[in-house]
């Protein structure tokens, strides 16, 4: 039991009354990993520390970094920062590699885990005590940060490093839905046999990776969560920080599980507007009235699909004011827009098994089989992937 006194945790009680707790838009009682200081912060005494982390490490408004570091060395000694796709601060493009540099603000060195490396090496690690993770998901397979915690986890256990989670509360953590992952689709986009949306947060999941033995090699990592408070699985959680470039909003987010599907396709999802994965749309798709023109947009889509090319499509921004959200994925625009689109033997691109994580589902679509129908054969992996699940949940279900 950590001393109320002790010295460590009179700072982390000062440091979340200097900076507050994060607001969520009104869910104010829900507290984060990171913003409960008094039991994270006492654990790196004396310690060493490498933070993964991005622009949603925040304690209420301050990034966590620069908040540990305000504390100084004598109760936390930041050494480096290990950063994931999108960058630390939050400004690389979808899919940009990243190199190796310098934190202007903080003189920290920040090592890439998505570029030439995914995986801190025992170099990048090997000068460190503990590692803290932090980084907001939103519960979505596709989403590629539950890779980078995958990889973190089995470098500390392979390493003898222990791990620090932050949790935060998933955004789609009010259900589970969509094709369990074949693992001959496996990629950085889909490494495990989980559906699209899992319904777990990513402390729940790095429970998961530990006791399925995903790491590999008989291997565990040391892992401490610092769970969230006042949260369960039946929450819409609204995120204070935008997750990354192309998911602004909570509409966005939302939306994410279901308009996805439409990168492994012609059709645009809409990166190159201010409203992506909100639209989708093609210069040949039939019978609609909406249109939109995607451009180029620097540190968001550089170069999107059908860049210049007038988009006729769906906008699906009026959801923004539905107040009842289905607790499913939505087959509905993706088989409209197949069914509406003239050339269909060009419709799938190769990319949209790694979406799928299988091949069932592009077959499925061809062959003219109905939502319902084809959301029935998903039932019996996901009964089988619900009772995995339950295992690790660490907050109250939605059942």
């Amino acid at each position: 039991m950590i001393n109320s006194r002790h010295p460590l945790v009179m700072a982390a009680f000062f440091l979340s009354l200097l900076i507050g707790s994060s607001d969520c838009r009104g869910q104010k009682d829900i507290r984060t990993g990171a913003d409960r200081t008094g039991m994270y912060v006492p654990l790196l005494e004396g310690k060493r520390v490498g933070i993964v982390a991005n622009q949603t490490s925040v304690i209420g408004s301050t990034h966590l970094v620069d908040s540990l570091m305000s504390l100084g060395d004598e109760v936390a000694r930041i050494r480096k920062v290990f950063s994931p796709e999108h960058g630390f601060r939050g400004e690389a493009e979808p899919g940009q590699l990243i190199e190796n540099q310098t934190d202007l603000k903080t003189g920290l060195p920040v090592i890439s885990l998505y570029g030439s490396s995914r995986k801190p090496s025992a170099t990048d690690i090997g000068d460190l005590d503990v590692i803290i993770f932090d980084i907001q998901d939103v519960g979505v397979r596709f989403y590629t940060y539950i890779y980078t915690l995958l990889y973190v986890m089995q470098a500390c256990a392979e390493n003898d490093k222990g791990l620090i989670l932050l949790d935060r509360p998933n955004p789609n953590g009010f259900y589970v839905d969509g094709p369990v992952l074949d693992t001959a689709f496996s990629s950085f986009v889909g490494m495990h046999r989980v559906p699209v949306v899992y319904g777990m947060s990513i402390g729940e999941y790095a429970r998961m990776i530990n006791g399925e033995g995903w790491l590999g090699n008989n291997l565990e990592c040391d892992l401490e969560i610092i769970p969230c408070l006042n949260y369960d699985h039946t929450m819409h959680y609204a995120l204070p920080v935008s997750p990354s470039p192309n998911l602004p909003n909570m509409n966005s987010i939302y939306l994410y599980p279901s308009t996805c599907f439409f990168e492994g396709t012609v059709i645009s999802e809409g990166r190159g507007t201010d409203f992506p994965f909100e639209v989708f749309g093609h210069p040949r798709l039939q019978n609609m009235y909406f249109e939109f023109l995607p451009k180029s947009i620097p540190g968001k889509s550089a170069n999107p699909k059908l860049k210049g090319e007038t988009c006729m499509g769906m906008d699906l921004r009026y959801l923004r004011n539905s107040r009842k959200l289905d607790q499913r994925i939505n087959l509905s625009w993706l088989l409209f827009a197949y069914e509406n689109f003239p050339d269909k033997e060009n419709f799938f691109i190769p990319y949209f098994e790694k979406l799928a994580g299988t091949a069932q589902l592009r077959q499925q679509i061809i062959d003219g089989m109905t939502e319902e129908k084809i959301r029935s054969t998903w039932a019996k992996d996901l009964m089988a992937f619900n009772k995995i699940r339950k295992r690790y949940l660490i907050y109250p279900d939605f059942e």
